[in-house]
């Protein structure tokens, strides 16, 4: 199995403030410049599943496999013979919000997903929490 994480240390944004900011996710093209859209009915809780489409990239579905509710989520992503999570925590600090984005990818073709899709996300992670956090602040 393939891991990375990010963790960023913000003042910007209240865990709740986080936690709306995605649940939220018929708004997300909103701060997420990558994506043309993303779309999810019902509410933002386990078992539930959201449509997003990055650009230039064909619609994925993505299902809720954990959420505790201004703590912790972790999105599932199934792809032929692999499968990639991420998993948003939200902890706060004598310092500030803890935010940590952990994305991983196992299964047979793991090296394959991670190679046309993980590893782009991971990439991004510094500039997008940042971005996140400061959208998330004005909620």
């Amino acid at each position: 199995m393939w891991v990375k994480s990010h963790t960023i240390v913000t003042k910007e944004a209240t865990k709740e403030q986080m936690w709306k900011l995605f649940a939220d996710v018929n708004n997300w093209h909103n701060w997420d410049a990558g994506i043309d859209y993303a779309k999810m009915e019902g509410r933002f809780e386990k078992g539930n599943f959201f449509l997003l489409k990055p650009k230039g990239a064909p619609e994925v579905k993505i299902q809720l496999v954990e959420t505790i509710e201004n703590k912790k989520f972790v999105d599932q992503t199934n792809f032929p013979l692999a499968k990639m999570r991420g998993t948003h925590i939200f902890e706060d600090t004598a310092d500030g919000l803890k935010i940590t984005t952990t994305m991983s990818v196992e299964g047979p073709l793991g090296f394959l997903w991670r190679k046309i899709v993980a590893q782009g996300i991971v990439d991004g992670l510094p500039t997008e929490m940042a971005a996140q956090a400061k959208y998330a602040s004005k909620l």
